[in-house]
């Protein structure tokens, strides 16, 4: 066992704060990593303050992790120290249910084992983020990160982009979709840069006609504010996917209108109780509300595979760890674009 430093919460009502946190001693599957950057997600900052009522204190949040490794267990084949890697939002699952053998292993039928707030499958003992120096994961959940990928804007792509790539992918969009990403935050920018990579065309859907630049700059074609009532009539039953990325409880019905027949409307960013609306918008043309994660290692290695060679990374603001508290309050606020990463080096 190793102590290393890292930065998290005691309390739900405490600010983060710096501590020492215990990682294991290498296991034969094991990687250990050098972290260099850590995304900032928004459920770091729910699970910090126990909003969804299941936190473990002291709590180190952190699950877009890019570093080096730095030692590898005697079983490892695939790493070697000096190797550019990354983690995601899990380390570990039961390895044997269907999910886990169809590689969506974010659905494992007896639990993931989260990146942190969560228990070792081995020890019991509790696993801590990526706001820290150094983290110990298992091979089969260690990811490569291509030389071409920038660390610290690949750092977000570990969570807000597979959460909006999954989606796309498995709904089949592709050269003909037309798609609809509702908010252009976090996920949302990463979901328009992915939707116009996969060849549909992109509409932008927000409350905000100012977002519009940066949403064609991103890769939208189109720009469709949502508080305008007229061109929201217009562009009824005119989208095969609309991908929400919303990240706070809100009525979807809005959204409903908008879709064609046999249209998916797929919720990524909320996770709350949503109003509820009238089913008639889904039986006339035989529509479908639906929800999504992460995506399985796999499919995560394939996203990375992906923004290397077409050159797609996330924008963001590159903090030091100092300023994680002020960049909790920001992110409140949506006062980043679009993402916050901490640089590890000034922990």
């Amino acid at each position: 066992m190793t102590t290393t430093a890292a930065w998290g919460a005691p309390a739900a009502t405490a600010t983060l704060e710096p501590f020492s946190i215990d990682r294991r001693a290498l296991r034969d599957e094991d990687v250990a990593i050098d972290i260099a950057f850590c995304g900032v997600c928004h459920s770091d900052l729910h699970a910090a303050r126990n909003d969804w009522g299941r936190t473990n204190y002291p709590f180190v949040p952190g699950h877009e992790i890019v570093g080096t490794v730095s030692a590898v267990g005697s079983g490892v084949t695939t790493f070697q120290p000096g190797d550019r890697v990354a983690v995601g939002t899990i380390v570990d699952s039961c390895r044997h249910c269907d999910a886990c053998e169809d590689h969506e292993e974010q659905y494992c039928r007896k639990g993931v084992t989260g990146t942190y707030n969560a228990k070792d499958r081995i020890d019991g003992s509790p696993t801590f983020g990526g706001y820290s120096k150094s983290i110990v994961v298992a091979e089969p959940y260690v990811l490569r990160v291509p030389e071409a990928l920038d660390m610290a804007r690949a750092a977000p792509l570990l969570c807000a982009g597979i959460t909006t790539y999954s989606p796309l992918k498995n709904w089949n969009v592709g050269p003909g979709t037309k798609v609809g990403v509702i908010g252009l935050g976090g996920l949302g920018h990463m979901g328009v840069k992915f939707a116009a990579a996969l060849g549909a065309e992109v509409t932008i859907i927000t409350t905000s006609p100012a977002k519009g630049e940066d949403a064609k700059a991103l890769g939208a074609t189109h720009v469709l504010v949502s508080t305008d009532k007229d061109a929201m009539k217009t562009a009824r039953a005119s989208f095969d996917f609309l991908l929400d990325t919303i990240p706070v409880a809100h009525d979807v019905t809005p959204y409903l209108t908008l879709l064609d027949r046999q249209g998916t409307l797929c919720i990524v960013g909320a996770i709350d109780m949503l109003p509820s609306f009238h089913s008639a918008l889904l039986l006339g043309g035989q529509k479908a509300v639906a929800g999504s994660g992460v995506g399985g290692i796999a499919q995560t290695q394939e996203m990375l595979d992906l923004c290397a060679t077409q050159g797609i990374h996330a924008e963001c603001e590159v903090i030091a760890m100092s300023g994680i508290n002020a960049a909790f309050a920001r992110m409140e606020k949506a006062d980043v674009k679009y993402r916050f990463v901490i640089d590890m080096a000034t922990l």
